[in-house]
């Protein structure tokens, strides 16, 4: 029986992990002030959204073996309804898939092979990324700010963290938060104001030659949408297949 490949990059895996046992309201040694507070005031008004949807364009680069970057871009959208439904998909050279998640089940369908993977999930969305990461071995689109534990996922690692200044990000005055941790460095822009949103997040890995980066560009939120609860259940196009997921590795 064929079976599914369940690693889905759409928002930042390499900081996607397990909660850490760390206090939530501990500011970490090494971490501006500054820095920390648009952080927290970032991912607690992301967490407080029942409802919202996002647009982004993402940029995977690759370093080939003769030390040359090469940069692969993919449009996203997602789709959240607090506590436990999720839509998202990617179109691209890399990845074409979508996830659906309804509070029973999550969905894995390729539109270009025409194979879908279904299993059992957990009721909550928090509960369901950390199922399909350990379990699946499946980093679900948008972990790293979609989660209600954000913050401290974030903050794995983390060893310094500086607030740069104010900056225009797709005409948005933004808030730049620059973080460094053992094997990535990651940077956030924050949209000023009431509603502080993530415009734009770079991750660098350090650990692999030529330190490639992803970076993912808000291109549009919508954080009262109107959404038909049918959008977070998958019903198989006529034709399309079931298949299994791939085991997770246990070399990762």
């Amino acid at each position: 029986m064929k079976r599914f490949p369940s690693r889905f990059h759409l928002a930042g895996a390499a900081l996607a992990g397990a909660c850490l046992a760390q206090s939530a309201w501990a500011q970490p040694a090494g971490v501006e002030a500054k820095a920390d507070t648009v952080l927290r005031a970032m991912t607690t008004y992301m967490a407080g959204l029942k409802q919202f949807s996002l647009r982004t364009e993402n940029n995977l680069e690759v370093v080939t073996s003769e030390g040359q970057k090469i940069q692969f871009v993919a449009p996203a959208a997602l789709t959240v309804s607090r506590p436990n439904k999720l839509m998202a998909e990617r179109r691209g050279d890399i990845v074409d898939q979508a996830f659906f998640y309804d509070g029973k089940t999550l969905t894995l369908y390729n539109p270009g092979t025409r194979h879908y993977a279904t299993v059992p999930a957990p009721d909550t969305i928090d509960a369901m990324l950390e199922f399909a990461a350990n379990k699946l071995d499946v980093i679900a689109p948008g972990t790293d700010l979609i989660d209600t534990r954000a913050y401290d996922k974030l903050m794995q690692d983390v060893k310094s963290g500086v607030y740069v200044g104010m900056a225009v990000v797709s005409g948005q005055r933004c808030h730049h938060l620059a973080y460094r941790g053992a094997e990535v460095d990651w940077q956030l822009w924050v949209r000023d104001g009431a509603k502080p949103l993530p415009c734009r997040y770079v991750i660098t890995s350090k650990s692999v030659a030529g330190a490639p980066q992803f970076t993912l560009q808000v291109i549009d939120v919508n954080t009262q949408p109107t959404i038909a609860a049918s959008k977070f259940r998958f019903v198989p196009p006529k034709g399309a297949s079931s298949i299994e997921f791939l085991p997770p590795n246990p070399a990762r």
